[in-house]
């Protein structure tokens, strides 16, 4: 640990602890002043005390801590009495909030730096910060604790010797499925983020693209109704009516099984997602790594479903100009 933790048994110490304090139960504790320099401090995910010694003596030590949101941080400081003064710093504000942070580190300000949960810089907007006061020359220095990415990592019972984080899928269906058509071809467990109320129609493109792998979905971590799923991802997609959706979910989907045979449904829509972004040869090679199917066949249902695509397409182009011929007609 970088500095130790001493009860408080009189007045204030040698180098000025007045409200450099924390509180553990009924013992009252106190910090030597942090050192100058951006503190990256991890954060419980769920369950307040998961917050390490260290954590809560930098917090009660630096002259200030940047949050994504001062009410979600303020919970945790006033449940170790913590005093330290709370500042603003999200992707709305950062622009404006980043020079005014920068400008007391130059004073020589120690300011911890927390997201909502977890880790900073985790699907969280510190990058920039951390970019900009590293070219500034000062301190930044990490304080490692709870991730919901190892978290469910380590209870999802899957290969974890690789492993791609890949934060949250975009929201629209076409988006979301060319995306994890990208991450189909990435030989290691993924893990991804997902709301409650996006679930249900993530669970079934992962199914439709990723094919039959084994997977888990891990709501809630370390909270009071946390819940772990662990299955197939048909299974899991086939039930995802049945499953809560309130809270936050981590998904995790093991690797390719390598070897597996793609069921011809499956091989259709990764052959129609990858025909709408890449050209036939493409999205050829691309159904030929994963689909463990032969090439020669592979190209002749790709060149079959992109034939039916265009006669639709022209059908349904005709239709419009027949339409609007009808409606030149009235006029």
């Amino acid at each position: 640990m970088r500095a130790k933790a001493t009860s408080i048994v009189g007045s204030e110490d040698a180098e000025g602890s007045a409200g450099r304090t924390f509180a553990i139960g009924p013992h009252l504790l106190t910090a030597p002043k942090a050192a100058p320099g951006l503190h990256l401090v991890a954060t419980p995910i769920g369950n307040l005390g998961d917050i390490t010694l260290r954590a809560l003596e930098t917090l009660a030590a630096v002259d200030m801590i940047a949050c994504e949101d001062t009410r979600m941080t303020r919970r945790l400081t006033e449940r170790y009495g913590i005093t330290a003064q709370l500042t603003s710093y999200h992707e709305h504000n950062a622009t404006l909030a980043r020079p005014k942070i920068l400008q007391r580190l130059a004073q020589g300000a120690s300011i911890a730096l927390v997201s909502d949960a977890g880790t900073p810089l985790i699907s969280d907007p510190g990058f920039k910060l951390v970019r900009e006061v590293c070219a500034a020359g000062h301190a930044v220095i990490a304080l490692p604790g709870p991730s919901s990415v190892l978290a469910a990592l380590s209870v999802a019972a899957l290969p974890t010797d690789r492993f791609f984080f890949e934060g949250f899928l975009p929201h629209k269906q076409t988006a979301r499925r060319t995306r994890l058509t990208e991450l189909a071809r990435i030989d290691a467990t993924l893990v991804m983020f997902e709301s409650g109320s996006r679930v249900q129609d993530t669970l079934a493109d992962l199914a439709a693209i990723l094919g039959d792998r084994d997977a888990a979905i891990c709501r809630e971590m370390t909270k009071l109704h946390e819940d772990i799923k662990r299955g197939p991802v048909s299974h899991l997609a086939r039930s995802a009516d049945t499953l809560e959706t309130r809270g936050e979910f981590v998904l995790v989907i093991g690797p390719p099984a390598g070897t597996a045979v793609m069921a011809a449904d499956q091989l259709d829509q990764l052959l129609l997602t990858s025909l709408e972004r890449d050209s036939l040869k493409d999205a050829v090679a691309h159904a030929v790594e994963l689909s463990g199917r032969p090439r020669r066949e592979i190209y002749a249902r790709a060149l079959e479903l992109s034939k039916r695509r265009d006669a639709e397409d022209q059908d349904s182009e005709d239709r419009q100009v027949g339409q609007d011929n009808g409606d030149d007609d009235k006029g």
